[in-house]
């Protein structure tokens, strides 16, 4: 996911998810195309990027209902700090 953050403090003002079937989306040079695209169309001056996953990529109110994904696949994230991977449950 890519969002959009025109000033400090403030909200997202656009955000845009890229998904595959099956697969990294981060090993996609399509996607890496469009999302530097989209970043560039935005006139982002600076970027923050993660060092790893933050969380299931099912996305709660889209994929599912509730505080926790249900996908058997995604079992490591239940009750786990998205930041750290720490348990906090």
């Amino acid at each position: 996911m890519v969002s959009i953050i025109p000033s400090e403090n403030a909200e997202p003002s656009e955000m845009r998810d890229w998904q595959i079937v099956h697969g990294d989306v981060r090993n996609t040079p399509e996607i890496a195309a469009e999302m530097s695209a989209f970043i560039e169309v935005h006139g982002v001056i600076s970027t923050v990027m993660t060092d790893g996953l933050l969380g299931c990529p099912h996305q709660e109110g889209i994929d599912y209902e509730g505080e926790y994904c249900p996908d058997p696949a995604c079992a490591f994230w239940y009750g786990r700090d998205r930041f750290t991977h720490k348990l906090v449950k």
